[in-house]
């Protein structure tokens, strides 16, 4: 655990103090702002940036920008800090809907979380949310020192969800996804028949912000590469399930791939067939069907190849079933 010395030592225990934080090799290579995000929990960015920019915190009794990579042995000085009292926005394990999050667990080791991320819960709060998975999460291991997104699903999108315990293991699987050494499987049900010989979809993805806020993503050759690979898994009378494995990681990816072959996800708010999702309406299906199936990465610690698969939750599975039963 990281050593806490305090530099006021005479002062009251309940009065914020300055402390002085020793870096480990294990924190090491992240920016000062970042390690002040996790280290000031409910702290304002706002009011990070500024301590920051006044010299509040400084390295190694220096001032530093908030770009400011740190190394192992550095010594980060962190002023007191007071924030208006919000004990009543606190997220509480007790919830349960967050509490159901410890069923949702697939694997976990001192290095890695997996979890099954369930539809209509974001990865992180925002946007109006008051929390996310991983707050969810952050409150169910509240000893846990680190516990950091490796990296997103939309909020519909159900699946495998991977979370790093620990700073070396962030940037171990960081660098695994940097250099596609992470394969993602989904499953998604889209509309009509897919054609077999459609083996890939190879669009350039540009991202667009509308003035409401929203991102909406479209093939554009001014976009970024992108490329999804395919596979039929079953096919019914008005309907194919397909297995998607996005090669790059674009905002949308698959949902506007498969749209760009003529082939529309069910249930997709955004870039889906209302006359498609009414066609399914007697399955009971009322959600995006998108799901982040299996995984496969090496263990950042152990250097193992771990494939990690996630279950269907119900309302899918009653959605194939009843489409199976539709196609006899």
């Amino acid at each position: 655990m990281t050593p806490y010395y305090l530099e006021s030592p005479t002062m009251k225990t309940n009065t914020p103090s300055v402390y002085i934080v020793t870096i480990s090799a294990d924190e090491a290579g992240q920016r000062i702002d970042n390690f002040l995000r996790t280290h000031l929990k409910g702290v304002p960015k706002s009011m990070l940036y500024r301590i920051l920019r006044k010299g509040e915190v400084r390295v190694n009794k220096k001032r530093i920008k908030p770009e400011y990579k740190l190394e192992a042995g550095d010594e980060v000085r962190i002023p007191p800090v007071r924030v208006a009292e919000r004990e009543e926005v606190t997220v509480s394990p007790k919830l349960s809907k967050i509490a159901s999050l410890t069923d949702a667990i697939l694997f976990e080791d001192d290095d890695i979380l997996v979890i099954n991320k369930p539809s209509g819960t974001a990865v992180h709060g925002g946007s109006g949310l008051s929390f996310g998975v991983i707050e969810g999460l952050r409150a169910l291991r509240p000893e846990a020192r680190f516990l950091e997104l490796v990296h997103r699903l939309d909020r519909d999108t159900s699946g495998i969800l991977l979370v790093a315990k620990k700073r070396s293991a962030l940037r171990s699987l960081h660098e695994q996804l940097r250099n596609k050494g992470i394969q993602k499987d989904y499953l998604a049900l889209v509309r009509g028949n897919w054609p077999s010989h459609v083996k890939a979809v190879q669009a350039p993805l540009l991202k667009n912000i509308l003035q409401s806020g929203e991102r909406v993503v479209r093939v554009n050759s001014e976009g970024k590469p992108s490329e999804t690979r395919f596979k039929v898994e079953e096919r019914y009378a008005q309907a194919t399930l397909i297995k998607a494995s996005p090669i790059t990681g674009r905002t949308h990816q698959i949902r506007v791939h498969t749209l760009h072959a003529g082939h529309p996800i069910a249930f997709d708010d955004r870039y889906g067939d209302r006359e498609f999702d009414r066609q399914l309406t007697s399955t009971g299906l009322k959600r995006l069907f998108l799901h982040a199936a299996a995984l496969r990465f090496t263990h950042p610690q152990s250097g193992e190849i771990m494939r990690i698969e996630a279950p269907l939750d119900a309302s899918l599975k009653h959605c194939l079933a009843m489409l199976r039963e539709q196609s006899k």
